[in-house]
């Protein structure tokens, strides 16, 4: 063999150079016990962060109880600090760090132990810094000597004491399975962990570690980026992120770092709303500098799919289609009850759902809120990252489950004679989280999309039947935004939602806007479903109060309800619930001196006998009869009717509920009629205070309570000083 050889070794490997033949014979020895050239940390007298926090903000009862432990001499203890990826458990660990070493007089020993390698190679640096000699290390090494018990003999023997920090230990099977976690008399051990379950952590102190308050969350991202806004700037910031240190660490690195055209709070801020069409993540991820081994822990959209990652290896696949689920609703807290609909066996078996739920908890992907009702709440930037990373084919399937479960819970509003509804103020912000998911991903179909309508819809009913108006008229008109980009303005069930629009807006006393809207609906229900259909003849019940309180126009009301009333007792008769609503309300708009010796009675004799006594529709009818019979000069009959009406109403409602009030205000009308001033301007009295504090003071319902009050107060007057 003539000229120069080159040769190339990487890792364990060894090149022989020769001129001659050469045989060699190697045996190689593979298993734990093998050492990784190079595998070493730089340093184990530094905390390997990606960026150190400049000031630690918060985290003042946790900082007190550690900073006590470090200036008592504290040993033989083990402190767990344990919580969501990106809460800033490892900010606070350097910061004991540094206390313990600049001010405690204690050697601080930081590994890194996200695997079994890390974890290994750092702690026999640890056992070379107290004092290994390169023979003992080696053994440990080639696995000739038990490599956790020299690591703890050698702090077990250090001449000063210390602090050891096992940062990122998720995955705590790999210190019990090799006694790597234990006590020492010579120093405090601190483990930072997404893993909560406490049988991990015998013995230790545990620690949860959670999200900023306001205040300080603003003032860390004032911290990063001083430059850049105002304190109160940086809170709306906050809240937006949910005030997630890792995400407003990220935000300041952005603001701080942009050289070409820097953006101010409020740009950055109206950019991750999808001001202009940017992913919140990926923003997010753009404010990171860290380039350290373990880069997806210090970014939005990959830091939680370790987790997910270690559920998948332990055999829990079914964590992350549950998380993926949990993605299309909203952060605020979630009914446990949403979880046991037979609809999810769509995505991961029943049977799973505990086990898949379990582990999520586990590693602190979400966490138990107590009852009642028992929720989960899972950090919101936690869910945008999630669900930004669902694959596109799975995404139409999981958007129907979510609408199924969500269905599920759900008030059945289709039925008009339904009697109590269950509470919906919990599912609120998941209804409108999952609209606007439906919206987002492109590849959801018509049939899931139609199904998170339905949903919207009948959370918009539920809302109005109980009174908030307001938030009726909110949950409408963003899902018939929505709807209409999903399935176009005439779909029935945009329609649908379009006429619970109309009737809120008649509600919070926006006449002009409600006729609109009502007769916008009417023209696309007669263009859909025909003149005649049951869809069509309901828009026209919808419209008649707005023409005949709103607009004055009481006989064309009481002339286009006569109309729906014969359509709807054809098609589903004269005691069907639908049709029972139009009749009460001709009796109220066709009430006249001349009272219908026959309408009246038998309307109240239906709703007695189909749908009870005691029902809403009921009610209704009820104060509407009395209403005509007031109308009709009949107070002395009236005063009992609407008296008891009143005490049902309340008993229903509670006192403020804009019906309560309404059987009020007629109570203090007939009260009048029939010379009884002082009860009568207490109830006026009472009927104006509160829709004041409950309407608003410009409302045209509470401005006509104002007028009626003083009118009985001057009245009252006039009486006082003519009894005089």
């Amino acid at each position: 063999m003539s000229g120069s050889t080159e040769g190339r070794a990487e890792g364990d490997g060894r090149v022989y150079q020769s001129r001659g033949d050469q045989h060699i014979t190697e045996h190689h020895h593979h298993g734990h016990g093998a050492f990784t050239v190079g595998a070493a940390p730089d340093s184990v007298r530094q905390p390997a962060v990606g960026r150190a926090p400049v000031v630690l903000r918060d985290r003042l009862e946790l900082m007190t109880q550690l900073r006590t432990a470090l200036e008592d001499g504290g040993a033989h203890q083990v402190y767990v600090l344990h919580g969501l990826g990106g809460c800033g458990k490892t900010a606070v660990a350097s910061e004991v760090f540094r206390l313990a070493t600049a001010e405690g007089g204690r050697v601080g020993l930081w590994v890194n132990a996200p695997d079994l390698a890390s974890l290994r190679a750092g702690m026999l640096a640890v056992a070379a810094d107290r004092g290994a000699s390169e023979g003992e290390l080696t053994a440990a090494r080639n696995g000739l000597r038990a490599a956790a018990d020299l690591v703890w003999d050698r702090l077990d023997r250090s001449d000063q004491p210390w602090l050891l920090v096992m940062d990122n230990a998720d995955d705590p099977a790999i210190l019990r399975d090799g006694s790597w976690l234990r006590t020492s008399p010579r120093g405090i051990t601190l483990v930072t962990t997404r893993q909560v379950a406490p049988h991990w952590w015998p013995g230790a102190t545990l620690h949860h570690v959670g999200v900023l308050p306001r205040e300080d969350a603003a003032q860390l991202l004032c911290d990063l980026a001083p430059e850049s806004g105002t304190v109160e700037e940086a809170a709306e910031i906050a809240d937006r992120l949910g005030r997630l240190p890792l995400a407003l660490t990220l935000a300041g690195g952005y603001l701080a770092h942009q050289v070409i055209s820097p953006w101010s709070m409020a740009e950055y801020g109206r950019a991750l709303d999808r001001g202009d069409g940017t992913d919140p993540i990926d923003l997010l991820d753009q404010g990171a500098t860290y380039r350290g081994d373990h880069q997806s822990r210090h970014l939005a959209s990959s830091t939680w799919e370790l987790s997910l990652d270690a559920l998948r290896a332990q055999g829990l696949p079914e964590a992350t289609r549950l998380m993926q689920l949990l993605g299309c609703w909203s952060h605020d807290p979630l009914p446990l009850t949403l979880l046991t609909g037979t609809g999810i066996g769509a995505l991961l078996p029943r049977a799973r759902v505990e086990t898949a739920l379990r582990g999520l908890l586990d590693h602190s992907l979400t966490r138990l809120v107590p009852g009642p009702p028992r929720c989960l709440r899972t950090h919101g930037v936690l869910l945008e990252s999630i669900a930004r990373g669902t694959p596109a084919e799975q995404r139409d399937l999981l958007v129907g489950v979510a609408a199924e479960l969500l269905s599920a819970v759900l008030p059945d509003v289709t039925q008009p004679w339904a009697r109590e509804d269950p509470p919906i103020a919990p599912f609120v912000p998941h209804t409108l989280a999952l609209l606007r998911r439906a919206a987002q991903w492109t590849e959801v179909e018509q049939a899931a999309a139609t199904r998170v309508l339905e949903c919207a819809l009948r959370l918009a009913v539920a809302l109005h039947r109980a009174g908030d108006f307001a938030s009726a008229l909110s949950v409408g008109q963003d899902a018939v935004a929505r709807g209409t980009r999903l399935l176009g303005p005439n779909h029935p069930a945009v329609i649908a939602l379009r006429r619970r629009v109309g009737r809120s807006l008649y509600r919070l006393g926006r006449y002009e806007e409600a006729e609109a809207v009502h007769r916008l609906a009417l023209a696309d229900c007669t263009a859909a479903f025909g003149a005649s259909a049951v869809e069509t003849l309901e828009c026209c019940v919808g419209l008649s109060p707005v023409l005949a309180w709103a607009l004055d126009r009481k006989a064309e009301a009481a002339s286009m309800l006569r109309q729906a009333i014969d359509g709807l007792a054809a098609a589903l008769g004269a005691s069907h619930p639908s049709t029972l609503i139009a009749r009460t309300y001709l009796l109220e708009f066709a009430a006249e001196a001349e009272l219908d010796p026959v309408g009246g009675a038998k309307l109240l004799s239906d709703c007695h006998s189909v749908i009870g006594p005691a029902h809403p529709i009921t009610l209704s009818a009820e104060l509407n009869y009395g209403f005509a019979l007031i109308v009709a000069g009949r107070q002395t009959r009236a005063l009992p009717l609407v008296r008891d009406v009143v005490v049902a109403f309340e008993r229903t409602y509670g006192p403020e509920h804009p019906k309560t009030l309404a059987a009020r205000a007629l109570l203090s009308r007939v009260l009048g009629e029939l010379g009884l001033l002082d009860e009568a301007v207490a109830q006026a009295e009472l009927v104006a205070h509160t829709r004041a504090r409950v309407l608003g003071t410009e409302h045209p319902w509470t401005s006509w309570s104002l007028e009626r009050l003083e009118r009985l107060q001057r009245a009252w007057g006039r009486r006082d000083s003519d009894s005089e």
